[in-house]
This record gives C-alpha cells, structure tokens and sequence, in this order.
C-alpha cells in the first residue's frame, strides 16, 4: 500500500484556556513496521488541573481519538503518576502543572520510504480550578518514513522524564485483602523504614472499589508497608493502580496489579477513615426530609394534589382505620417509587453516566409516557372508563383491596409528577447521596420520599383533621370530573417538553396518539357492560389502539429533531463563552434550566423576565447565559457538579472583575431576591 504523500495542513501544538497541548514524538522518522512512542503533553496554567483514569470522586479522565493511516494502531494511554486535589468535601485525581499522556503507535509493515506518517490526535478534557470548563483540540505531525536501517533523530519527546513520571514496578511482593468493608495493601520488602515514611496514598484505577474521599493510613511492619483503605461500593476480584510512597527525600509511584483477596480476620480502619460526609448523614436526612415536604408545595406537584384531595374527601366517611391504611398505601407508593429512582441513579453511576435529580425526563421516551398517563389518568377522573370499580358479585374485600391499590398508585403518580421539581433543602441533600455508597444514596432518597407523604399521611392518621372536609355527596361527581383537567393541562405541558427536545412531529405524534388513547379508552367504557362477546372486541380493540398509539408516539420521536430556541434577551450557555466574558471583566448571570423543569418555567416568568429585573441587567450590562438541560448536556453537568447540584434549576451570578467570586441564588426566586443579589453584589 502507499501512504497518503500530502496530508492536510496540521500543526503539533494548540492553546485553549488555561491548557496548551503539544503533540511529541521520540523520533524525526519511522520506519517500516516500527513502534514509535507518541505523547500529549498538557501545560496548565497555575491552579488548574486535568483528569486521571480515574477522576476520584468528580471530574472526566483526558481522551485522545487517533486518526492514522489505514494499518497503522495506537496503544492505550498510559498515565503518569497523578496527584490529589481537594474541593470541599470531594477528592479528585489528576495532573497540575505539566503532565504528558504516553501512547505507542504502530508504523503499517508496507509504509513506503520517501512518503510521510500522518498523525492526528483529536484530545478533548475537562480542566478545573472553581470552575470547570469542558474543552477540546487537534494536534498533529507528519513524519518522514524512512528505509530500515537510517537514522530517525531523537525526535521532540523526552523519553527519559516522560517514563520517569510512569509508575514503576511494586518493590516488593504486593497483596491485597478485603473483609468488605476495609482493604489491606501490602507491599513486602517496601525498602522504607518507619523513620522516613512521611506518606502513601493507593489510587485506584477505576471507580467504586476504593472511597476516594476517605482518609487512608500507612504504617511500616517490619519489611513490610501496609496501607489500610475505605472499600467502595463496588466489589473486584482485583486491586489495580498507583501507590504514591512519599519518603522525607522523594516521591515515588509503583504500579499496583494483584489479586484482591477475603480476609479471614476483619481489618481496622483508620480511626478518620470514614469520610467526612458521613458526619453529615443526619443533616442530609433531614434536608431531605424537608425538601420532601416542601416539594408538596411546588408547581409540578399541583396536578396530583386534585388525586389526593379527591382521596382525602372518599376516605373520609371510612372508619379510622381504614383512612390510616389508606395513608400507609399512599405512603408505600411514594416510598416505592423514590426507592426505584434511588436504584436507576445508582445503576446509572455504575455505568458511568453522569445523573441526577429528574434525569427521566431527558428521555423522550419517558415524557412521551408520562404524557399518556396523565391523559389516561384524565380520562378516567372524566368517566370515561373505570378501572377497579365494584363489580356486581365481588365482595366488600375485594372493592377494599382495590382501593389501597388505588392510593399506592396514587403515591407512585405524585413521585413521578414531582421528580422535574426541585426545592429547597433537596440540592444539598441529592448532591451528597450521589456522592455516597448505595446504602445512603437510597436512605437520603426514601428521607425525601417520607416528606413527600407526610402530610397526607397525618390527615389520614388524624381523624380530627378530617372533620373540616366538607361531606360526601352527590357534588363529588363533578369534583371528580373537575379534578381531571389538572392531568390534562400536565399533558399538554409534557407535549411541548416533548416537542422541545425532539421537534414539532414527535408533538404532533404525541397529540395523535393521545386522540387515540381516549378512543380507546372510550371504547373500552362503552363495551364494558355488553354482552360477554363485545367486552371481549372492546377490549381487544382498545388494546389494539393503545399499542397503535404508543407505535406512533414513538415513531415521531425516532424521527423528529430539537427545536433551536433563540431569546434576544440570553445567549446559550458554553464554558468558553463564560470565561470569555469574565475575563472582560464582565458580569455573568447564568440560568440553567430545563423544559421539563416547571420550578425553573416559573422562575423565568416571574422574577426573570419581571421588566425590573430586565432594565437592572441592561442598566448594569450583566451578560444573561442560558444552559438548556431538557436533554442531557455533559457541559451543564459538569457546572452543575461543580457547585454540587444534581439537577436544575441552579442560579449563578458573576459580579464584575475577573477574580469576582460567584454568588448562587436560592431555587425559588421572586424579582426583590434577584434585584438584591446584584445590587449587593455591585454595591
């Protein structure tokens, strides 16, 4: 094969903010079949650090995409010794300063003499100090092959301190134990005395075996270095990574591969060895707790609080115990289905996916069905059909169990109406349990879960609280029916959240299949006291119009594309763009948000688009950027995490100057909040 002669104009080096990379090879030439050693090397500006393999407890390890010529391959990277960096409560891994990324690339065996080796490296990172800003480039070169046996030159890259910053190999014989809950490393025949140990820190090269957070402790034992750390939540049949041994002279790294072993004894942790977080499980639980109950309160809750005053009002002529079993089903739904959530979350980190609070709604899918729903549930407030009614012939059990079915499902509907909220108390609390083992993560979630219920659950308990609930009657028809518009009106907003994400005819698709829907349930009413034969057509036929609707549904998100939003009063939200403007000197509102979050929508026409506030930003000339989380953004999430949110909405105000310190704003504004925040910020 011959090789491409004339490539493209490329360059080895490019500069970002705060990051210079340079793309370096160990030889001016190659040859045939060679294997030639290439690195990237980073260039910080102080303060800022990039990613390792694994970033610790935040952060996105360096990526380098090859583009070689065909037959030609690239190994993986390998990772100079990283260092820590501490942010509060959260530890991450990764480079300061300078640091070069190794790879070995492979010369095709047919490269021909006198043509060049193309090479491109498009690297992307996320690079950090008390922001974090996602950045990307491509560097090259084009190197001479030459005929075996010419010499090649040194070529640019430092062989020797490029591989002096690789891990070693252990000094000793390495092993690894684990009861669980602790691991054990030790390093026998170490070669350090306990005299000039000043520190050793293992980082473990991937995430969840060891809690990155979590103090670690390093002792000499005779020849024998023995570190005990924190497990992690995830279970491994081996221990891999760097051990970091600092010595009152040096610093060294050892590359750490064995087999991680059941202990036969348990292992004491150090005595700070749990993570400082865990101090704070009680206050988490109680802000989450609180956020719960303030979440009752919160526009996206409105529709299904007609389900639960409709309840309240049916199970108020029930004798006290079954009102307080009815409080207890609703309960259990809600439980339930925070539990669930709790679960996906946790799934999801495993996988590696960056999630958080009302990450469901990013998916077209799921909006599309909690679409359906709501107008299923609106159909049904209407009359149209019933499900789960008294039959004739069932018993009084039967009608009973039913209902406490009811108010579980009743409890699922508001968790799931709830989950695109977020209020007050619940930032800090979602942030700290997506940080924490899944044991937590699902404690915090359910501490939500029973804020949520509370309130319902004390009027069910308290038959004193009932008596000032009007009576039964005959008006309850109509209220019924009156409490169905609120489901539609969830619908409607669904469908537009819909259509923001995946266009005018996945919307249109929507409002098709949601005629169909009502069809079908219109059919399945009007047959369900025939004959025994047309119960069976209706039913079969309104199963054939759900599947039909749900069909169509999704073929209009297969199909459709986002909808391109522009606002002469905001500017899309990028990192660059943000640094830009705060190194004018400028001042910054920024405002991320999302279609499926109702709090942000009526944030943005309250106090956001009030005029006041709109002359207060042109008068002080704040630059208004606004993030659009309704799909998944990886740059809004890596701001969201940097001020330790899981989810919107998140207020930033930047005043001016370039070292200005960023003030965030509560979740719930009016006009005076924001008016204030930049008065004082200016003042």
């Amino acid at each position: 094969m011959g090789l491409v002669t004339a490539a493209p104009a490329i360059t080895d080096t490019a500069a970002t903010a705060h990051v210079r990379i340079r793309l370096l090879a160990a030889a001016d030439a190659v040859h045939p079949g060679e294997r030639i050693l290439f690195g990237v090397e980073q260039t910080l500006d102080p303060e800022w650090h990039t990613y390792w393999i694994n970033p610790g407890e935040t952060g996105v390890p360096t990526r380098i995409a090859w583009d070689l010529p065909a037959g030609a391959s690239a190994g993986a990277i390998a990772w100079p010794v990283p260092e820590r960096f501490r942010t509060g409560p959260v530890t991450s891994y990764g480079y300061a300063g300078r640091a070069t990324l190794l790879s070995t690339l492979t010369v095709p065996q047919d490269a021909r003499p006198g043509t060049t080796f193309p090479v491109r490296a498009r690297v992307s990172w996320l690079v950090c100090k008390d922001v974090c800003i996602p950045q990307q480039a491509e560097v090259g070169l084009a190197l001479p092959v030459l005929a075996v046996g010419m010499p090649s030159g040194a070529g640019a890259l430092a062989v020797g301190p490029a591989h002096a910053a690789l891990p070693a190999a252990a000094p000793g014989t390495v092993h690894a134990a684990t009861d669980g809950k602790a691991v054990a490393l030790t390093v026998a025949g170490a070669g350090v005395r306990t005299a000039d140990l000043e520190d050793a820190w293992f980082y473990d090269d991937a995430r969840g075996r060891i809690a990155p957070g979590a103090p670690q402790a390093a002792r000499i034992d005779g020849d024998r270095l023995v570190v005990r750390l924190r497990a992690g939540e995830q279970a491994g049949a081996r221990l891999t990574g760097v051990l970091v041994v600092k010595t009152h002279t040096a610093a060294r790294g050892y590359a750490i591969d064995t087999a991680l072993a059941a202990s036969t004894a348990p292992i004491a942790l150090p005595e700070d060895a749990a993570p400082a977080a865990d101090a704070s499980l009680p206050l988490a639980l109680l802000l989450a707790l609180l956020g719960g109950l303030v979440l009752n309160l919160m526009p996206c809750v409105f529709p299904v609080l007609s389900i639960k005053a409709l309840s309240l009002l049916d199970h108020a002529r029930d004798d006290p115990r079954t009102a307080r079993l009815h409080g207890v089903a609703y309960t259990l739904g809600v439980l339930a289905s925070f539990a669930l959530l709790g679960v996906a979350l946790i799934l999801l980190k495993a996988g590696g996916a960056q999630a958080g609070w009302g990450f469901q709604f990013q998916s077209p899918t799921f909006v599309l069905a909690t679409a359906y729903l709501m107008c299923a549930v609106g159909l049904n407030l209407s009359g149209v059909f019933e499900v789960g009614g008294t039959l004739a012939g069932v018993g009084d059990s039967l009608a009973s169990r039913a209902g406490y079915a009811g108010s579980f499902f009743t409890g699922v509907l508001a968790t799931v109406v709830a989950t695109p909220c977020t209020a007050p108390f619940m930032g800090g609390a979602v942030a700290y349990a997506l940080a924490q083992p899944p044991a937590v993560l699902v404690a915090v979630f359910l501490a939500m879960g029973f804020g949520l219920a509370l309130p319902y659950l004390l009027l069910s308990a308290r038959p004193v609280l009932q008596r000032h609930l009007p009576r039964p009657g005959p008006w309850m028809v109509r209220a019924r029916q009156a409490f169905a518009f609120p489901m539609y009106g969830a619908a409607v907003w669904l469908v537009w959240v819909l259509a923001r994400q995946n266009g005018v005819d996945a919307g249109a698709a929507a409002l098709g299949g949601m005629v169909a829907l009502a069809f079908a349930a219109w059919l399945y009413g009007a047959t369900r006291f025939a004959s025994a034969s047309m119960r069976v057509a209706g039913g079969i036929g309104a199963a054939l119009v759900v599947v039909a609707a749900l069909a169509v549904g999704h073929a209009g998100i297969q199909r459709g594309q986002p909808v391109a939003t522009t606002d002469a009063g905001w500017t899309p939200y990028s990192a660059e763009r943000l640094q830009a403007l705060r190194a004018a000197g400028k001042p910054v509102f920024v405002n991320l948000t999302a279609s499926w979050c109702i709090t942000c929508l009526v944030n943005e026409r309250v106090a956001l688009s009030d005029g006041a506030v709109d002359a207060a930003f042109r008068q002080a000339g704040i630059a208004y950027l606004k993030g659009d989380w309704t799909s998944q953004d990886e740059r809004i999430t890596a701001l969201l995490t940097q001020f330790g949110r899981s989810g919107v909405p998140l207020y930033i105000f930047y005043p001016g100057g370039r070292d200005s310190r960023p003030v965030v704003l509560p979740q719930l504004l009016t006009p005076g909040i924001v008016l204030d925040t930049i008065g004082t910020a200016r003042n």
